[in-house]
C-alpha cells in the first residue's frame, strides 16, 4: 500500500534532493572582502582579486573561475528519481529495499564528492585554517541519508512481518 511509513521517507528523500539541487552546499570567504568560493550542485566557483592595473577600475579587477560539477547534480537527480520510483514498488518490498541500497551508495558518493571538493579544494583557497561553512543544500543531503536509512528500516520491518505471517498459515 502506498500509505505506509516508508513512503513518507522516500518522498522526503526526493524533496531533500530538490532542496540540495536548488540551494548552495558550501561557501568560504577569502582573506579580502570580494573574495568568495562556493559549491552548488552544478558548479564550484572561486572569485579572486587581481592586483589592479593602472587605469582599471576595482570592480573589473576580479577574476572568477568556475568548474562544472555536473556529475554531482546528476547523482542528486538519480537519487530523487530512484526514491520516487521506489514509492510505487510497494508490492515488491525486495525491489524497494534494493533501490534504497542503491540510494545509499549514491548518497555516500555525493557526500564523498562534496567533502572532497570542500575540504581539499576549499582548504587551498583563502585562509587555510578556515574550512568555510556548510549551507542548506549540504544539510539536505544529510537529511536524505537519514530518511533513506529509516525507509530501509521500515521496508525490512514490513518484509519481516509478511514472512512471519506466512509461517503462521
Amino acid at each position: 500500500m502506498i500509505q505506509r511509513v516508508q513512503t513518507i521517507f522516500l518522498f522526503l528523500i526526493a524533496v531533500a534532493m530538490g532542496v540540495a539541487l536548488s540551494n548552495p552546499l558550501w561557501e568560504k570567504a577569502g582573506l579580502k572582502s570580494p573574495e568568495m568560493a562556493s559549491l552548488t550542485a552544478l558548479q564550484y566557483s572561486q572569485q579572486e582579486n587581481v592586483s589592479p592595473q593602472a587605469g582599471v577600475p576595482v570592480q573589473i579587477a576580479s577574476s572568477t573561475s568556475v568548474t562544472s560539477v555536473w556529475y554531482l547534480g546528476l547523482l542528486m537527480g538519480l537519487v530523487a528519481l530512484s526514491s520516487l520510483y521506489a514509492i510505487f514498488q510497494y508490492r515488491n518490498r525486495l525491489t524497494q529495499s534494493a533501490l534504497c541500497a542503491v540510494n545509499a551508495l549514491m548518497l555516500t558518493a555525493i557526500m564523498g564528492i562534496v567533502l572532497y571538493r570542500t575540504l581539499y579544494f576549499g582548504k587551498a583557497y583563502g585562509n587555510p585554517a578556515d574550512q568555510g561553512s556548510f549551507l542548506l543544500g549540504f544539510y539536505a543531503i544529510i537529511a536524505a541519508l537519514v530518511c533513506n536509512a529509516l525507509a530501509n528500516r521500515f521496508i525490512r520491518r514490513d518484509e519481516k512481518l509478511v514472512r512471519g505471517s506466512d509461517r503462521l498459515r
